[in-house]
């Protein structure tokens, strides 16, 4: 009876193990894009967003960078929570917005491996999210700006 006992419990962890062993693998951009679609709207936008933002924090293009943000955004700096009304303040703090540990996350993340909810897109551990900002009342029309920046979740 005891070494029926441990199959079925053997049976049983791995039938619980297995969802989480399956989402380490790594996705196709095209299950990326069907699941912002799905939980977001058009990928493409979206897409476009997360390789400027990418593109922007690697070259340390501060300006890049700010025209993607949704205003205003609460931020810490040094610690102390900060709200950033505009471009123009979100340029001039950038370095202190955008840590190493920040900038590293959005750098380091494959199109494939991007979390998606209704929430948004998550970069990292949470470092950064990407969500659409509706331009009308039925939000048939968005912009995808980042709505959170952030050391961690």
């Amino acid at each position: 009876m005891t070494g029926m006992r441990s199959i079925v419990l053997a049976a049983g962890l791995t039938a619980l193990m297995m969802p989480f062993s399956m989402t380490a693998f790594a996705q196709d951009s095209k299950t990326t894009n069907q699941a912002i679609d799905d939980a977001l709207g058009n990928h493409v936008q979206y897409e476009t967003a997360i390789k400027t933002l990418q593109k922007g924090v690697k070259d340390k293009d501060a300006k890049a960078v700010a025209a993607l943000v949704s205003y205003p955004i609460s931020v810490k700096i040094g610690g102390k929570d900060t709200e950033i009304k505009s471009e123009k303040d979100f340029v001039t703090h950038y370095d202190a917005i955008f840590t190493p540990k920040i900038a590293k996350a959005v750098e380091d993340q494959k199109y494939e491996d991007l979390f998606v909810n209704y929430q948004g897109i998550m970069f990292g551990d949470g470092q950064v999210w990407i969500n659409g900002i509706c331009k009308d009342s039925a939000c048939k029309a968005f912009d995808a700006k980042i709505v959170t920046i952030q050391d961690g979740p």
